[in-house]
């Protein structure tokens, strides 16, 4: 009896692999949806539709694109985790929801570890640290002098508390030791402008809010969040660098999941196809053009590392910050 259960089990694996090959071998059969948790004409939105098209030519088959915006991205993300294992249903997510969310929020109906495999880690979306050009302030190290010396504490804006622009401040504070003063803002656009307006006195503003101003001198860049420079401001150094912080990154990422069970070989399958077509030059200039860091994406052992390392580090900030489960 116990040769006869083993041998169906035995046959039960056999069969299951051979349909995971066969399903691999035979995929797409259909149209693949990539879901994107904001609204279209997104900088994330605009990109995955670029990408989208050379996915179709390389699938042989359509990509579509549905938008689920809301709840801070949760939306998106639980549609993602609950959708048919097959790889015809993938998604984009970003810090927020894999690393941040799952801290800062009370109750959220998804499991960033548990409900998705990475396909790829495609592009970063960096900050871009900027001041008010009325304060004598040419660069990073001016900056925490400033900051280290005022009587009383600096001021510095952000879409709200619990936003990456907040965390990504706080987490230059807790490097440098600074005590500063959040002023939350409803939206992005009018947290940048009251930094130029001499109302506020300094952020990290998101790079394509923050271009316009940066070049029209309405506000001083003085380094990017990212590890890298960013294509379309040359010039302005890595925060890692100008703050002389080794190892300093505070960015958002984009990368595309699957529903956990999908088949590791059409996992393996989207993974090369988004290698192949990030690293096209002409890809490559789209992104950067959107405001975007686009990289060569690392394997998907390495993308699990750095996401898991991602967690760690802005979990603990959350919590640190007292922000656990506010929201």
């Amino acid at each position: 009896m116990i040769h006869t259960l083993s041998s169906l089990v035995a046959l039960a694996l056999i069969a299951a692999w051979s349909g995971a090959t066969a399903d691999a071998q035979t995929y797409p059969s259909k149209t693949v949806t990539v879901i994107v948790p904001l609204a279209a004409g997104t900088g994330m939105d605009t990109l995955v539709r670029l990408y989208g098209e050379k996915l179709a030519q390389a699938l042989g088959r359509p990509v579509v694109v549905e938008n689920k915006p809301g709840a801070a991205l949760a939306i998106g993300a639980a549609a993602i985790a609950t959708a048919a294992p097959d790889g015809h249903t993938i998604g984009v997510l970003t810090s927020g929801p894999m690393a941040i969310g799952p801290v800062l929020y009370k109750k959220i109906n998804y499991d960033p570890q548990k409900d998705f495999v990475p396909i790829s880690l495609y592009a970063k979306s960096p900050l871009v640290l900027v001041v008010d050009p009325a304060l004598p302030i040419k660069s990073v190290a001016e900056l925490i002098q400033y900051a280290r010396a005022s009587a009383k504490p600096m001021t510095y804006s952000t879409p709200g508390a619990g936003a990456f622009q907040h965390l990504s401040t706080e987490f230059m504070a807790q490097r440098f030791g600074l005590t500063l003063t959040h002023v939350p803002y409803k939206s992005t656009p009018q947290s940048v402008t009251d930094i130029a307006a001499g109302h506020v006195n300094f952020g990290f503003v998101e790079a394509g809010a923050s271009l316009p101003l940066v070049k029209s001198g309405q506000v001083r860049a003085l380094a990017v969040s990212s590890t890298t420079p960013l294509p379309t401001l040359p010039d302005v150094q890595p925060f890692a660098i100008a703050g002389n912080a080794p190892g300093f990154e505070a960015v958002s990422w984009h990368a595309l999941f699957a529903p956990v069970a999908t088949p590791k070989n059409i996992v393996e399958r989207l993974h090369g196809e988004m290698a192949k077509i990030m690293s096209d030059p002409d890809m490559q200039t789209r992104a950067a053009n959107i405001g975007l860091l686009p990289i060569n994406p690392p394997s998907i052992a390495e993308t699990e590392k750095y996401i898991a390392g991602e967690r760690e580090k802005w979990g603990n900030l959350v919590r640190k910050l007292g922000l656990a489960g506010t929201q």
